[in-house]
């Protein structure tokens, strides 16, 4: 049975994280001083250790429930950061707050690139092991492009700026698409990263078997650097949906689905710019004969190192500063 004397002594803990909250809510996270953001730390953690003992009780049921939304705020406002305002906001999430919702959910972009992986890698063997597999696929428009030694993307080059707004929409599409497959417990998100994976591996097969894997993967590298882990990322992003569905933990599902599901906003959000940069490249630059492959392959390895070494290390100092 829970005690009035608990109650009342741990209500003044919580009514004292609802103001330090208060004050984020109208003055941000830089109002609050180096002890008051280790205090708001140090409540949080105690809330969640009272939720816990109040759940366990069904004398406290009725105090769970305004505990769980509190506990809700107090996560955005620790780990979602200050609210973003103008274009100064707007640089400093992609700079700072981005990278780091990326570190936070990397097992779960993992998750999605390795079952694009293992995709990719059946795609090869069903098209090495099973022709007609490849050329049902593929369909007999692409087959015959490849059989005659040309790439189909080769349209592209004559119609560079359409081209380019239709790439960056469709693979915004897709990007969106898998994130909100995560609402199917991430069947969905799954399915998508394994079709795409297959995709690739038995285009890769075709155009080996043509004599043009060159020509592909040279066209797929400027513009896959982005574009592929853009695509991990939001698959990541719809498992962080399918994360806070079936393991809310200490929270109610609707209150964990609410939780993740901001964080996978956000996670997804970061995928945008990345797309946009990959459409140019793919409209402009990927298709483009006048370059050479050796370039294309540059500009990838610039891109990657420029794009990771950004998303593992940008963000660091300043979150350490506000530890």
């Amino acid at each position: 049975m829970i005690s009035a004397y608990w109650l009342g002594k741990r209500q003044l803990h919580w009514d004292r994280l609802s103001h330090l909250l208060d004050q984020v809510q109208h003055q941000g996270l830089a109002s609050l001083t180096r002890n008051e953001l280790q205090e708001m730390g140090l409540l949080y953690r105690q809330a969640a250790a009272d939720l816990s003992a109040l759940r366990e009780d069904l004398s406290g049921k009725s105090y769970a429930r305004s505990l769980n939304l509190l506990l809700s705020r107090a996560h955005n406002s620790i780990y979602s950061g200050q609210k973003s305002r103008g274009i100064s906001g707007i640089v400093g999430f992609y700079r700072y707050e981005w990278p780091r919702i990326f570190r936070r959910n990397i097992q779960l972009i993992n998750l999605a690139t390795l079952l694009f992986v293992f995709g990719a890698i059946a795609g090869t063997l069903l098209a090495v092991t099973k022709p007609e597999f490849m050329r049902l696929f593929v369909g007999p428009g692409m087959m015959n492009t490849i059989e005659h030694h040309k790439m189909w993307t080769d349209s592209v080059v004559t119609l560079k700026p359409l081209a380019s707004s239709f790439i960056m929409t469709n693979n915004i599409t897709v990007a969106f698409t898998t994130f909100a497959f995560g609402i199917t417990a991430g069947v969905g998100t799954a399915y998508m990263m394994l079709t795409n994976g297959i995709m690739l591996g038995v285009i890769g097969v075709a155009c080996w078997m043509g004599g043009m894997s060159l020509p592909l993967w040279s066209f797929v590298a400027g513009h896959g650097v982005l574009e592929l882990p853009a695509i991990f990322i939001a698959g990541g992003a719809g498992f962080r949906i399918a994360q806070g569905l079936l393991f809310p933990g200490l929270l109610s599902r609707r209150d964990s689905l609410a939780k993740s599901g901001a964080e996978a906003v956000r996670l997804l959000l970061g995928t945008v710019p990345m797309l946009i940069v990959a459409g140019i490249i793919e409209g402009f630059i990927s298709p483009s004969t006048n370059i050479a492959f050796y370039w294309k392959f540059t500009l990838a390895g610039v891109l990657g190192t420029v794009f990771f070494g950004w998303l593992f290390i940008a963000g660091r100092r300043r979150a350490e500063s506000l530890a």
